[in-house]
């Protein structure tokens, strides 16, 4: 582990929080978020905050990104309240059931925003936002991500309170009427070749286009790559198309099965979509992360965001590679210095898509959720 990172932020200001702070996110690799003694440490300075995170595919830190360390970010409201809900997720199937549970335990008065992160290996992200939005009233939204693994798809973790554990959901709930968030979600990637029809799948589990192994059809685009899937997967998302030929969502493999030729993505394919292959612009990616981040600014009105919480895709992090920090300081320069910056790159984005909110799983984006606490009028 190269180190652990930590910053504090308060509500109003930027001064050291106390003790008495309420909630500490953190992000960091499967091993450093499994860093008994780190989180040991955590626990010991704030006795009284949830400690609340996930692994990931790098770990940002105001303008930087880093690999194989703990981000900690410690967080101490003056008005806000905030609790967690966990759940267990077996498989996929278990998805919905998980979201459902974690809405359920975080109703009551004055909820304004919930927060989630989810192990990024074993959970259908579209079922998991679904549930959260039937059992959640329409006017509260969710954002959150996936937990990452880098590019090796092997273990996730989910920390909850301090024990971090795989096929895990944990989420935070906000409540009080002083605290404002925004939040935003933008790709910037370039679609090609064909619209395929998805003429055979499971949830998350795609079989075949155009009456084809979906696999097969895959690999004949990926040509040399082919050899690097799941990973490679990552360069190469595939693109749905949204209702009456609008905006759709974007997803990225997870795994595949070579016997059944079939793929498995973070979040629903549904059978009679039409899917097109993505490839990356560079500095269409960096527009996507300023992008969200104005939206993100935009949600808080004319109020100065305190804390903002970032989560890009891992597929962005590979293809921007040493430039990665480039979209990171793109997101610095719309909310401007006075806001604490914390984050990961993961295995998917959870955010309203548009001004409805109601959750959706995002792949391949930049997301960004904006926090500010105001006095009373």
């Amino acid at each position: 582990m190269d180190g652990w990172h930590e910053q504090t932020n308060t509500a109003r200001n930027r001064r050291k929080a106390s003790p008495a702070a309420q909630l500490i996110i953190v992000f960091g690799s499967g091993t450093a978020i499994a860093d008994a003694d780190a989180l040991a440490q955590l626990r010991q300075d704030y006795s009284q905050a949830l400690i609340v995170g996930c692994s990931t595919a790098g770990e940002i830190l105001d303008t930087e990104v880093f690999d194989a360390s703990l981000v900690a970010t410690v967080i101490e409201f003056e008005r806000t309240e905030v609790r967690m809900a966990q759940a267990h997720v077996d498989s996929a199937h278990g998805s919905y059931a998980a979201g459902a549970s974690l809405a359920d335990a975080l109703l009551g008065p004055d909820l304004c925003h919930v927060m989630v992160f989810s192990d990024g290996l074993n959970v259908n992200g579209t079922a998991l936002a679904q549930g959260l939005n039937e059992h959640l009233p329409a006017s509260i939204a969710v954002t959150g991500g996936l937990a990452g693994d880098g590019d090796r798809f092997q273990h996730t973790f989910v920390c909850a309170n301090g024990v971090p554990g795989e096929r895990q959901v944990a989420a935070i709930g906000f409540y009080g009427q002083h605290l404002h968030v925004g939040y935003g979600s933008l790709g910037g990637w370039d679609s090609f070749g064909p619209e395929r029809l998805i003429t055979r799948s499971e949830g998350n589990v795609l079989f075949e286009l155009d009456g084809c192994s979906a696999l097969s059809l895959y690999k004949e685009y990926l040509g040399e790559h082919a050899a690097d899937l799941p990973s490679a997967g990552l360069l190469f998302p595939l693109t749905l198309r949204g209702e009456n030929g609008g905006d759709g969502v974007v997803r990225t493999v997870l795994s595949v099965h070579e016997e059944a030729g079939s793929m498995t993505f973070a979040g629903d394919m549904p059978q009679g979509t039409y899917a097109r292959l993505m490839k990356a612009n560079f500095n269409r990616l960096i527009d996507g992360a300023a992008g969200a981040a104005r939206n993100g600014l935009q949600g808080l009105g004319s109020i100065t965001p305190e804390l903002a919480v970032l989560i890009s895709c891992v597929g962005r992090k590979l293809l921007l590679k040493q430039r990665v920090e480039e979209e990171v300081e793109s997101v610095r320069e719309v909310l401007g210095a006075g806001a604490a910056m914390t984050g990961f790159y993961s295995y998917g984005e959870i955010c309203p898509n548009g001004v409805v909110p109601r959750c959706e799983l995002h792949n391949q984006t930049m997301t960004i959720t904006t926090f500010a606490e105001t006095a009373p009028a």
